[in-house]
């Protein structure tokens, strides 16, 4: 796996950088749409470009974003980028704000999921999936399975790397954990 496609923020300046949830929503529409300009980003999220410029700058700073000049049309014009394709936090490195931010974002990516539901073509409705379930492993057990949902994930993103005529950015998200 290349650093191109995780990120692993460990330290707690590089997790601090990504607790801002403006930040982990440019962080997941560069993802999802590629690169964009502040301009872009701004009306995408109703801020003020001031705004976006400034969190896109903390996230350079910290590598989570790069600048791509060779799709500025002139010098005033500025392109942003994803610079991985995930972050992957560890439970015991991740302060727990910023994995709080990450679960509120996608609960509220599930939320629209369902709103959009009715105007969804029901080939799509029927490809996708909500499920859990609760079985009792032992702590090697659970990193066993957190290892094999990593790896699942990771193949799907390698599939579905470049879109085609056909495909649509489609978001796969796993957890494992010891329920409380």
């Amino acid at each position: 796996m290349t650093d191109r496609i995780v990120a692993r923020p460990s330290s707690p300046r590089e997790l601090r950088a990504l607790a801002h949830p403006l930040r982990l929503r440019i962080i997941g529409e560069l993802r999802t749409n590629g690169p964009l300009t502040v301009g872009r980003l701004s009306d995408i999220f109703d801020e003020a470009p001031g705004s976006i410029s400034y969190h896109l700058g903390m996230l350079v700073e910290f590598g989570y974003v790069s600048e791509v000049p060779e799709l500025a049309a002139d010098r005033r014009e500025r392109w942003w980028r994803a610079a991985h394709e995930m972050t992957r936090l560890a439970p015991d490195e991740a302060s727990g704000g910023v994995r709080h931010q990450i679960v509120d974002i996608y609960a509220a990516t599930l939320h629209r999921v369902i709103d959009a539901e009715p105007a969804t073509e029901q080939e799509w409705r029927a490809a996708a999936t909500s499920s859990d379930v609760i079985a009792h492993l032992t702590p090697g057990q659970l990193a066993q399975a957190s290892a094999e949902l990593d790896a699942l994930l990771e193949k799907w993103a390698d599939v579905g790397r470049e879109a085609t005529a056909d495909s649509r950015p489609a978001q796969l998200i796993g957890h494992a954990f010891l329920r409380p």
